[in-house]
């Protein structure tokens, strides 16, 4: 399923991006870095964060506390999503398909980190915009929250007391009325010709 994840809790962690920022100020430069972490329990749940430090083990534990508040939950049907959506954010587009069981899960970088950690197995994807990894990452989990179930539609359309049945057998053709009996028609003897006609 999920590749090298860090599992010290009861959810899966992945580092998306760790980046360096230097601040020039009067007396040189301050260095920090800013990590980007997608966490998930692999069972639909799944959130993202960004934590900011001097080093990068405490970006990370920062941006991993930061994702367990963000967390949100995610429908899915079996090992994929119920339908097909675009997320959006900013310059970022995301297409997200669902796919049939044993495709695995057809994604790069930012967006395979979600739906790995969010349990999605069989999925295809495509990135159409922003390669930014935040922008990926927040089109992605733009994408996730557009998802709807089969029962929340069903219920937002009133049908959710409906039970679909199966199809009554039809009638059968009724039988064509049985013809009445004939009388046998006796034969008539042949008329013989008068002599002499």
């Amino acid at each position: 399923m999920a590749r090298d994840f860090e599992r010290e809790s009861e959810f899966f962690e992945q580092v998306v991006h760790i980046n360096r920022v230097t601040k020039v100020v009067k007396g040189g430069k301050n260095f920090s870095f800013s990590a980007l972490v997608v966490i998930g329990d692999g069972n639909g749940r799944v959130g993202y964060g960004a934590g900011k430090a001097k080093e990068v083990p405490v970006a990370i534990r920062k941006g991993i506390e930061i994702a367990k508040r963000n967390m949100v939950q995610v429908p899915l049907k079996g090992t994929t999503i119920p339908h097909e959506t675009l997320g959006e954010f900013g310059a970022g587009r995301v297409l997200l398909k669902p796919a049939s069981e044993g495709t695995g899960v057809i994604a790069g970088g930012p967006v395979r980190a979600v739906v790995e950690t969010a349990g999605i197995q069989d999925i295809l994807t495509k990135s159409l915009g922003s390669t930014n990894p935040h922008n990926v990452v927040k089109a992605t989990f733009a994408a996730l929250l557009s998802l709807r179930s089969e029962a929340d539609v069903m219920a937002m359309r009133g049908l959710s007391d409906r039970v679909v049945a199966a199809p009554a057998p039809k009638p059968a053709p009724p039988a064509p009325p049985a013809a009445a009996p004939v009388a046998p028609v006796a034969a008539t003897p042949p008329v013989e010709a008068a002599p002499g006609a």
